[in-house]
């Protein structure tokens, strides 16, 4: 009993605030809509709160009425009653709770006594590795913001979730799909050919853009991008470890505004163009897309950055192989095919622990430009096959008239997807417009030959 007292004084908590929340379920059953979504069993830090609550959530999912005799009975089907204290217990909870029409505010104070414990949790597993010197100062650090960045966002330890209670998430998900009139469970690219093979860029997706120099894939990403932040009004982080931000600056306008880059980069602009710089400029102000054009960034030094964007939906990534490895550089007997390959994976867990779609961009060897038939293939990715096998989606770009001056494809190019965990894959043409540094969907679309 005296470990407990002593427990109870040195993790933050409210018994009152846990109290008043069940109290006002059991008197106002209607309570339970504004409580069940913002509080987790775990937030209850008294066991008999938190068991009494568990039985709460149980009885809610099954469509249940909840009452103080419900809930009694449900405790003893369940095993968790007993004799001496339940009954009493929950008669107290009613009878102590001042109003349910404060059902909002007790849940709050709870939840702040939650969100403190779990610091003081996290806090003391950070400092038991900064002085027991278990890794690197960087890779220390690196835990502490993932640690702090999970408690941020509600998640707290990482823990085996009942397939239940995802249910609801997928289908309110889809019936938003439903209603929506593109009918994508992802953001869309902007390009209708391209979301109709990779159904959009989903939550947590890596998608890998790759080609060879000069195919267009910065301009293809920054399109998306632009897209993105049009349609969602959110956040879009652009990284650019090849591009200053001037630049990648310039080929947006270019193609919003519809005004050649060329013109856009040597200032020989005509009164039209002015009058169409105008008009996109008042539509790119509105957008919130944040760029970083550090070339010495690791997938740590992007992780943590976004961490503390607000309202964040996609990434991009430009590109691959010019990135750091979070020491700095490889490490000694590490291949540069090895330190690519932990990028790529790091990259991966990331857009899964941000929860939005991630875009890289990546450099393909020369190996397609030794064979008749150019088209990229995925044994050319650049350095390290565990690109391929990390990507939810791989996406090729490939101009014809690259190659052949005489193609009759002139400024088509192909959006080869070779790889697509969500569906189909095969080849869409898009218009290649590189006066204005820009892709567009044509009508006629290739499907993969067997």
């Amino acid at each position: 009993m005296e470990n407990e007292d002593l427990l109870l004084r040195q993790m933050p908590h409210s018994l009152k605030g846990e109290q008043a929340v069940l109290g006002s379920i059991l008197i106002d059953p209607d309570c339970v809509n504004k409580v069940m979504g913002k509080l987790r069993p775990e937030d209850f830090y008294l066991k008999q709160n938190r068991e009494i609550f568990e039985t709460i959530l149980s009885m809610f999912t099954n469509a249940r009425h909840i009452d103080g005799i419900t809930v009694c009975e449900e405790m003893q089907q369940n095993g968790v009653y007993d004799e001496q204290t339940t009954r009493s217990y929950l008669a107290q909870l009613m009878d102590i709770t001042p109003t349910s029409q404060n059902v909002e505010d007790y849940v709050e104070i709870v939840r702040n006594r939650a969100l403190l414990r779990a610091l003081v949790q996290a806090s003391g597993e950070i400092a038991s590795l900064a002085r027991e010197g278990l890794g690197s100062a960087g890779n220390i650090l690196e835990i502490a913001e993932q640690k702090i960045f999970s408690i941020r966002r509600g998640q707290g330890a990482q823990q085996m979730v009942r397939m239940k209670e995802v249910l609801p998430d997928v289908l309110d998900r889809l019936g938003e799909m439903s209603e929506s009139e593109n009918h994508l469970p992802g953001l869309s690219t902007g390009l209708s050919a391209i979301d109709r093979k990779i159904t959009g860029l989903n939550k947590s997706d890596l998608i890998l853009l790759a080609a060879r120099p000069g195919m267009g894939k910065t301009s293809l990403a920054l399109n998306m991008a632009l897209s993105v932040a049009k349609n969602t009004k959110k956040t879009v982080a652009v990284f650019s470890l090849e591009m200053n931000r001037e630049q990648l600056v310039t080929r947006i306008l270019s193609a919003e505004a519809l005004v050649e880059n060329t013109r856009l980069r040597t200032g020989s602009l005509r009164e039209t163009d002015w009058e169409k710089i105008a008009g996109a400029t008042a539509v790119m102000t509105q957008l919130d897309i944040r760029i970083d054009d550090n070339p010495m960034l690791s997938v740590a030094d992007m992780n943590a950055k976004c961490r503390r964007l607000e309202n964040l939906c996609l990434v991009v990534v430009d590109y691959l192989q010019l990135m750091t490895s979070a020491s700095g550089g490889p490490q000694r007997g590490d291949s540069r095919q090895q330190v690519v390959s932990d990028m790529s994976r790091m990259l991966k867990l990331m857009a899964k622990e941000l929860n939005v779609p991630v875009i890289c961009l990546s450099q393909l060897s020369r190996a397609n430009e030794k064979r008749e038939d150019k088209r990229p293939m995925l044994s050319d990715l650049r350095e390290s096959g565990a690109i391929e096998q990390d990507a939810d989606i791989v996406l090729f770009l490939y101009r014809d008239d690259y190659y052949n001056e005489d193609s009759e494809k002139h400024n088509i190019a192909e959006c080869i997807v070779a790889k697509n965990r969500h569906g189909e894959t095969g080849r869409v043409d898009l218009r290649w417009m590189p006066e204005y540094t820009q892709f567009s969907t044509l009508d006629s679309r290739y499907d993969d030959e067997d």
